[in-house]
């Protein structure tokens, strides 16, 4: 009697069970939805490109690159499958002794294992958080029952291929293929293919170049994998025999963000940003974004710091280049430091360093647009002592050098600061002030107007600086710099397209005699040194800051504008001794940086002369009072050096 209670006990037990376990699949049948498979495996890395469509690097999770299946080769297929689901076209969706396995392993306290097929493992990696539950095991099988309803074979099969993950930071066959082999997946061998099946059951466990253990277990799987196509008659016993297990390419541990090219993507992911393309959007969508860099001049920016920089600088040396396109202010190369993993902070569009001299253009733009001659005449002594608001303002030039009477051109080509002091007093340190945000310094950097602006006080990006040159080189034509030109969607269709807004803010004559007087620069003056050997006409200007806490080189040809700084990370350190140079000036290293750049990025191009100059004010000499000069003085000075 009590043998058939507790029998018919177990039978209602059991049959409750049963019930329950029914009512709740079906709840969870009926309940979980499964987005459309494409927005996840469709979805991918933004491509970032030169402007010649070129890639430069990828922002995204995932890197990933979509194939059609009828593009991956039957070796590849045949080798998954043999790895991972030998029985999948003829096969359910799922595996119920693998699923009953799982189960019953979990409530015994174990992991989650075995059983699942390529449909429930493309439902897991597609659709589902890494949990390991029984209640993800029900949602992983009521998926892959849906998603079998609504896709063939081949569509699963296509899409488990492009999500898998295979180690390294690469999903899906194609980018696996050029992490391991350095080649597309329709140039893979049949070795390499079972290879990377091997691998994708387990990346940690037998990528090989994690260790020895690592190796010898890949070799083991690689013959499982090989037994098994001969055993699905895929291949013959002749053809395995023939096999040779592949050298597989070394991993690769720097990051896609390593190097110079770092700073790049970052720059383009925070412009996408501002144009309202969220980084959600970024990391899966699929978007190529197709950046104003030229690819031969972004070459040249990285080969002319890497060889004119001093072999033996120190490593809290920074130095940032930006190359802009006048008029239209395209940014063709950025150089934003040698590796964006070691240091996130881009020395071209983030870092700041003192402007020293080359803000001296602004205060002679200011003069020339008063009617100001080149040929006014100026006292060049040093020390002056001048008054700034009742107090006194002692000055003196690099290396205390005394030029006497000189004209204006002559103390732009030799940075004298005794001349443009009182040249910016003359005009009004507003007036400067003002011509610096129209040539292209933004209301970011702080200006102050006071007599020393004209010695650069103020502390620019170097991006800002070599917009400013731009203006100069399009002949007083403003242009926002900016590094995305055009961003498409997956789907191909242009999402975003820059447009070019040149705004002209200067006058072709002052910006002509501008030109002129920067020209005898490069010519004769501060920046003659470094710039040798450049063989096309160039201006441009020298900048030192106060203790040589920053030294610059800011020039520009017809065709292109550019600004090359050298700076300490902490702006109280100073570069003497650099190099083996006592002081390092705008005219050694970042004029010759700048050289080596402009040579790379202008070869095969035509050299263009700039338009003569047009005299403002007239030829004549005229001698210049100095506004607030008093007696040379002891007291100590403001020199920055030219």
């Amino acid at each position: 009697m009590a043998r058939k209670l507790l029998f018919r006990a177990a039978i209602f037990i059991g049959g409750f069970t049963f019930i329950i376990g029914v009512a709740l699949f079906s709840y969870a049948y009926f309940t979980v939805s499964i987005p459309n498979p494409n927005d996840y495996v469709n979805s991918q890395a933004t491509i970032i490109q030169y402007s010649n469509g070129n890639e430069i690097g990828r922002i995204g999770a995932q890197n990933r690159t979509i194939v059609p299946l009828a593009k991956i080769p039957l070796n590849v297929r045949h080798a998954v499958l043999a790895a991972e689901d030998r029985s999948f076209y003829t096969e359910r969706a799922f595996s119920i002794t693998g699923i009953l396995r799982a189960v019953v392993n979990n409530l015994r306290g174990g992991a989650l294992q075995g059983g699942s097929t390529i449909t429930q493992q493309y439902s897991k990696t597609a659709f589902l958080t890494p949990e390991r539950s029984v209640q993800r095991k029900i949602k992983e099988l009521v998926i892959a029952i849906k998603l079998e309803s609504q896709l063939s074979k081949d569509q699963i099969f296509e899409n488990y291929l492009n999500t898998i993950y295979f180690g390294r930071g690469s999903y899906g066959v194609e980018t696996a293929s050029e992490q391991y082999f350095n080649r597309t997946v329709n140039q893979l061998t049949l070795a390499q293919s079972a290879v990377l099946a091997s691998i994708l059951r387990s990346p940690g466990y037998y990528d090989p170049s994690y260790s020895v253990a690592n190796a010898k277990r890949l070799e083991g799987r690689f013959t499982y994998v090989i037994n098994g196509m001969v055993a699905a008659k895929w291949i013959t016993k002749e053809d395995a025999a023939k096999i040779k297990f592949p050298v597989v390419k070394e991993r690769v541990t720097s990051g896609s963000l390593s190097g110079p090219k770092g700073y790049i993507i970052a720059q383009a992911q925070k412009e996408l940003n501002g144009l309202g393309f969220a980084d959600e959007q970024l990391m899966i969508g699929g978007l190529i974004v197709r950046t104003t860099l030229d690819q031969k001049s972004q070459q040249s920016a990285v080969d002319a710091v890497d060889k004119q920089t001093p072999k033996k600088a120190p490593v809290d040396l920074h130095v940032g280049l930006v190359a802009v396109r006048p008029g239209t202010g395209e940014i063709i190369a950025l150089y934003g430091g040698k590796d964006y993993l070691v240091r996130q902070l881009s020395d071209a569009t983030q870092a700041i360093a003192l402007a020293g001299s080359t803000f001296k253009p602004f205060a002679l733009v200011a003069a020339l647009e008063q009617g100001i001659p080149l040929t006014s005449i100026w006292n060049g002594d040093s020390p002056q002592l001048f008054d700034d608001l009742g107090k006194p303002y002692p000055v003196s030039n690099y290396g205390d050098e005394t030029w006497g009477p000189i004209d204006l051109l002559k103390a732009t080509a030799h940075s004298v600061n005794t001349v443009y002091v009182p040249l910016g007093i003359k005009v009004g340190p507003e007036k400067v002030m003002e011509v610096a945000r129209r040539a292209g310094i933004p209301m970011s950097v702080a200006l102050m107007p006071t007599p020393s602006i004209v010695l650069g006080p103020a502390s620019p990006h170097v991006v800002d600086v070599a917009a400013a040159y731009a203006t100069f080189a399009a002949q007083g034509v403003y242009a926002k710099p900016f590094l995305v030109s055009q961003v498409q969607g997956p789907n191909k269709g242009v999402l975003y397209e820059a447009k070019i807004q040149g705004q002209e803010v200067f006058s072709k004559d002052v910006m002509a005699d501008l030109t002129y007087a920067l020209q005898e620069v490069v010519r004769s003056g501060t920046a003659t040194y470094g710039t040798s050997g450049l063989g096309r006409p160039a201006a441009g200007k020298t900048g030192t800051s106060e203790q040589n806490a920053s030294a610059w080189f800011s020039g520009y040809t017809p065709q292109l504008a550019a600004s090359v700084a050298f700076f300490k990370e902490n702006a109280s350190q100073t570069l003497n001794g650099i190099g083996g140079l006592t002081s390092v000036t705008g005219g050694t290293f970042p004029a010759k940086v700048w050289t080596a750049f402009m040579k790379g990025a202008l070869a095969g191009q035509p050299k263009l002369d700039f338009p003569p100059p047009v005299h403002i004010g007239g030829t004549e000499p005229i001698v210049m009072t100095t506004p607030g000069a008093t007696a040379p003085t002891d007291a100590p000075s403001q020199s920055p050096k030219p």
